[in-house]
């Protein structure tokens, strides 16, 4: 029985040449993405920022809607298409999107490690990114061997794709799946597959490619559910994000407690964060976690 850690983790991820949170404060956060600069939202950034003047490139003012909504206004030139970025032997495009990301979530980087060191040496493990979007994750896993990308938007997954092209990665052993999540998992139930490791990001909301509807809080329970069902006792890790809900990490610890009740190993919470560049920087929480680990 997987023994549940009570008491809460950090996971914090560092800049690298590509990336770095510069600052934060007043609830937004100044980042860079390669060359240019971006202001973004982030509301739990409750204290003051540590640099007088921010300049950058380009700043993403939201709407009145809290669950949504903005533009970008841009200061200097941007490329519309956007530009390549690497993290470790991955290389992909980053580009300003209406929903606020730049195609990838930078905050990722720490558990892509995570799931390297959970898997080891091996050449020939089975791992599943549900909820994939533009790949990255699945670029990470693909050293390991065969990964099953998923995700509902055609669009993420053409430019995942693009992006292990980019790589030269577009022979490794990855299954591009424009899906719905959910139902897929429970396919693979009925069909007796299984994995040695899961990714598993979902949105707080989003619709399938035939329209299906999801909603974290009713929809997330079955999911882990059916994810459970498809790992064994010689499986490796599932790692499950949530951003913007108001559930705790211990919380999701514990559906994952009781949906991995058969398996051994170990399973740990709390919050997900980057560390802004320079002295002292500071942790900026971006998303809670939980995760299931079975290396012993």
């Amino acid at each position: 029985m997987a023994e549940l850690c009570e008491e809460p983790s950090l996971l914090a991820g560092e800049g690298w040449d590509d990336y770095g949170l510069v600052d934060s404060g007043n609830g937004r956060k100044l980042e860079r993405y390669g060359p240019y600069r971006f202001i973004r939202p982030e509301p739990q950034a409750m204290w003051q920022p540590r640099l007088a003047d921010w300049q950058a490139h380009g700043e993403f003012v939201p709407g009145s809607d809290e669950d949504g909504g903005g533009r970008w206004q841009f200061e200097r030139p941007v490329p519309e298409a956007g530009w390549p970025l690497g993290w470790n032997e991955a290389k992909f495009t980053a580009q300003c999107t209406p929903f606020r990301h730049l195609q990838f979530f930078p905050d990722m980087a720490p558990v892509w490690e995570w799931m390297g060191e959970q898997l080891g040496e091996r050449t020939d493990a089975e791992t599943l990114n549900l909820f994939g979007y533009t790949g990255v994750g699945s670029l990470a896993l693909s050293r390991y061997r065969r990964v099953t990308h998923v995700d509902a938007s055609k669009k993420s997954v053409a430019q995942a794709r693009e992006n292990a092209a980019l790589s030269g990665m577009e022979d490794r052993p990855i299954r591009w799946l424009v899906d719905d999540a959910a139902k897929f998992t429970a396919r693979e139930v009925r069909r007796g597959n299984r994995y040695d490791g899961i990714i598993l990001d979902p949105p707080k909301f989003g619709r399938g490619p035939t329209g299906e509807v999801w909603r974290i809080e009713e929809g997330l329970a079955q999911l882990v559910g059916d994810c459970a069902q498809v790992l064994d006792a010689d499986s490796r890790f599932l790692f499950l994000t949530v951003y913007a809900v108001r559930i705790s990490s211990l919380a999701i610890a514990g559906l994952l407690a009781e949906k991995l009740a058969h398996l051994p190993g170990v399973i740990e919470h709390g919050d997900l964060a980057v560390r802004e560049e320079g002295e002292s920087g500071r942790l900026l929480p971006t998303a809670i976690f939980a995760r299931w680990s079975n290396t012993a």
